[in-house]
């Protein structure tokens, strides 16, 4: 026990949580969360964050995020009472760093008087730093070997489950979980105003993007899932950021179907929120708007590389499908897919991981889901 408490930062053990959750700091009213990143790393964040706010009740929790996070938080209900735009600094937010910005948001930052600063943005080499600098009271997180310790200090392995990760981080804030996944609801119960001619037919919301490019489902294979709910009668909605709005209508064209259109580009954060929460099933690939949708608690079949399935994948299945490729080499050149981030470099070529995943098997899923209407208690 005297080994264990020392690498718990010299806290003792309380209770079990997703890890062991030690004793709560003292006359925490002021919270910093800092989580980079995208859509998705801001809702793998969400559970931790809704612990820390049941473990601190009366403390006000400042997220420390992206301008997509503003977004997002601006439209659904969630535990964090504030968000600050982080300014782009290495490792943190990519973009051109200007040291006279990064000074006054540490200045700003250092005036709040934070009492718990908690990291959950990767293995700590340039946000454990960041952190730091900060100044709050109190400081939690995770560190890979080459990165600086914190006052309590978790070790970062790549492949562990993100929520799962983040609610450990906050266990050693003193924070038991709430929930181990994400839960959301639109706020103001936001209205989609594309639905006055669906007729009751079930909506089939897509999402063919994804980061890497190699997590992407082939186009074709999208589009041949699309025709096919769209001749069983579903209503099919292909959605995405400007970037993927090619993308969106090539598999529009390929599935040739007035069911069958893609508002990819067009929607703002509320109304991507407000058109998840009313589909019947979202597929997906590993990405923010299915993790979105999960969120919102719609039923998604999600097409994942196998390891991803580990970090991101839904931990249920009865509303959450998961088809799993299970290549472990690059298709053009046979590099060694399983080793990440800077465990070894990553090779030139955007071949899709998950191709080999088959439509039939994603559609019987996408019927199942929309049958049932589970979710939703709907008939």
């Amino acid at each position: 026990m005297e080994q264990l408490t020392a690498e718990f930062g010299g806290a003792a053990q309380i209770g079990m949580g997703v890890g062991p959750v030690l004793e709560k700091f003292p006359d925490v009213a002021r919270i910093a969360v800092l989580r980079g990143g995208g859509l998705g790393d801001l809702i793998f964040a969400i559970p931790a964050m809704a612990a820390l706010k049941a473990a601190y009740p009366g403390a006000e929790l400042t997220l420390l995020g992206t301008p997509i996070h503003q977004a997002l938080l601006d439209a659904v209900t969630s535990p964090v009472d504030e968000v600050r735009v982080l300014p782009f600094a290495e490792g943190v937010r990519p973009g051109e760093e200007d040291a006279e910005a990064l000074e006054e948001f540490f200045a700003d930052m250092r005036g709040r008087n934070f009492d718990l600063a908690v990291q959950l943005h990767g293995g700590g080499r340039y946000s454990n730093p960041f952190l730091s600098r900060l100044g709050a009271r109190h400081t939690v997180g995770t560190r890979t070997a080459d990165a600086a310790s914190l006052e309590r200090t978790i070790p970062y392995l790549y492949y562990q489950h993100e929520p799962l990760r983040a609610l450990e981080v906050a266990g050693f804030a003193g924070a038991f979980p709430v929930d181990l996944e994400a839960r959301l609801a639109p706020a103001g119960g936001g209205a989609l105003q594309d639905r006055g001619d669906d007729d009751g037919r079930p909506l089939v919301v897509l999402h063919p993007g994804a980061t890497d490019p190699r997590r992407r489902w082939p186009a074709e294979k999208f589009a041949e899932l699309a025709a096919a709910c769209a001749a069983d009668g579903s209503r099919v909605v292909i959605v995405g950021d400007g970037s993927e709005q090619e993308l969106a209508e090539r598999i529009s064209g390929l599935a040739s179907s007035s069911a069958v259109s893609s508002v990819a580009g067009a929607l703002d954060m509320a109304g991507l929120v407000a058109l998840l929460a009313r589909a019947d099933a979202v597929v997906a690939n590993d990405s923010g708007p299915r993790h979105l949708a999960q969120a919102l608690g719609v039923p998604t079949v999600g097409i994942f590389w196998v390891g991803n399935v580990i970090n991101a994948g839904a931990l249920g299945r009865s509303l959450h499908r998961v088809h799993a490729s299970w290549v472990t080499a690059c298709p053009t050149c046979g590099i060694d897919v399983t080793q990440v981030g800077w465990t070894a470099p990553r090779c030139s070529h955007d071949e899709s991981i998950v191709g080999t995943i088959g439509v039939q098997d994603v559609y019987e899923d996408v019927r199942s889901l929309t049958a049932t209407g589970a979710a939703k208690g709907k008939a």
